[in-house]
């Protein structure tokens, strides 16, 4: 056992930084600021799989204007010691302090929040429309081993207080689980980066009929002058976490989450971040194209080379999947699976051998999923195994009950249904073929 005290921030700072507790689900009990930053704070060591979650510690106070933690736990205080040096870090004036610099800016130019007093949506937890700056709370601190650039988190995150009751992170995990990736490590690889790191309702349930988070939205309040280019920093900090060996090549691999037929911005804003690092169509087009993938510095005098990898939205095979004749091309829901898999493998590679180049990651991913080293084709995995787990995560995304957004079937119920389709590991035949009305 170990104790660690360490100072998070000055007050007035942090609480800008934290949603308010009156914010929160009534179930949760949060009553003040004390009790939100405790919780946040315990789940980010539960995410960093730090002592056990049911027997740590943590208690949260005031000094001298300033939140101060002290962290008691099954754990090395060598490990906690560099659990608390980042987290002041992730919330100090270099890092996530510029995102309010970005909201600041946003009510001064009277676009903050622009249909606030309606509802956007039919949910009933989102309500009237309103926003909350939210960084990465209660994610990994040090623990990660990939990172996630995502357009913004949904309100209902912030409502429960967890990034891991979105449907997206559910579907997430199930992926991760089916690469391969041990239940106890699954956690080190959903930290995200969020380009517009403002909780908005929207994502996971009813999509804004208008865009009010647009690529220039990131690119003007939130990637601009230095004292509010919080995307770039945080993207800096937490792909080089403290575990990072120094000799490595690489930085931590990042995937950039955003289907062209479902969410895209994060894809979008990265074009236009790093427009001269990209491949060009015949037009000379940056292109940002799904399993596209390569190297790229955060900044230009960046220590070390960032792998990447375009990726859809990880809930898009559920939006917009089809049961189409050509399986070569989203928005076939096997193309969908199989692109998603690559992804997730894609970061499992990494964990694995973190010096690997890049485009050697995504051939050996490609061809455990496609049968084929470049993916550019319909998905026909090697594995009878890899087959039907294809399959089973189609049906899961065809079979879907809308409150609360949860698959009909089981990862284990949907693999029994592909073994028992007249045509095996065809979700779009048959007897497990979905609803006609689906398939428009």
């Amino acid at each position: 056992m170990a104790v660690h005290d360490y100072t998070l921030g000055p007050i007035n700072i942090i609480e800008q930084l934290f949603p308010a507790p009156e914010l929160a689900d009534p179930g949760l009990k949060f009553v003040t600021y004390l009790d939100v930053i405790r919780h946040y704070t315990a789940s980010s060591l539960t995410a960093d799989c730090i002592g056990d979650p049911k027997k740590n510690k943590v208690l949260v106070g005031t000094d001298s204007g300033e939140y101060r933690i002290s962290i008691d736990c099954d754990a090395s205080l060598e490990t906690l010691t560099a659990f608390g040096e980042r987290h002041a870090k992730i919330l100090d004036s270099d890092h996530a302090v510029k995102a309010i610099k970005g909201m600041e800016l946003l009510k001064e130019m009277k676009v903050w929040n622009p249909m606030e007093g309606y509802p956007v949506n039919g949910s009933p937890t989102d309500g009237k429309s309103k926003w909350s700056l939210y960084p990465p709370l209660g994610l990994n601190v040090v623990g990660q081993k990939g990172l996630l650039m995502m357009h913004y988190p949904p309100w209902a995150c912030l409502y429960k207080a967890t990034f891991d009751n979105a449907i997206t992170m559910n579907r997430w995990t199930q992926l991760l689980t089916c690469s391969g990736i041990a239940s106890e490590d699954i956690s080190r690889f959903k930290t995200i980066i969020d380009i517009n790191p403002i909780a908005a309702p929207g994502s996971g349930e009813s999509e804004y009929p208008n865009d009010y988070f647009p690529i220039m939205m990131a690119s003007a309040f939130f990637d601009g002058a230095p004292d509010r280019d919080y995307i770039k920093s945080m993207l800096e900090l937490y792909l080089s976490p403290p575990s990072l060996p120094k000799d490595s090549k690489y930085t931590l691999p990042l995937l950039i989450c955003g289907s062209p037929l479902y969410d895209p911005q994060a894809p979008g804003w990265f074009r236009t971040a790093y427009p001269e690092v990209l491949p060009q169509n015949k037009n000379g087009t940056p292109q940002v194209n799904v399993l596209q993938t390569g190297t790229f510095k955060i900044r230009p005098n960046s220590e070390k080379e960032t792998p990447y990898m375009i990726a859809n939205h990880m809930i898009a095979a559920g939006v917009t999947w089809q049961c189409t004749d050509d399986a070569s091309k989203i928005p076939n829901v096997l193309q969908y699976e199989a692109q998603d898999m690559v992804a997730a493998t894609f970061l499992k590679i990494y964990a694995e051998n973190p010096n690997i180049a890049p485009e050697d990651a995504k051939k050996q991913a490609c061809q455990r999923w496609y049968g084929d080293p470049n993916g550019n084709c319909a998905p026909y995995p090697d594995d009878e195994n890899d087959r039907q787990t294809l399959c089973a995560l189609a049906q899961m995304d065809q079979f879907f009950n809308p409150n609360p957004p949860s698959p009909v079937y089981t990862f284990a119920e949907a693999q029994q249904r592909c073994k028992d389709a007249i045509i095996p590991n065809n979700p779009c035949f048959g007897n497990i073929k979905p609803p006609t009305k689906q398939e428009d």
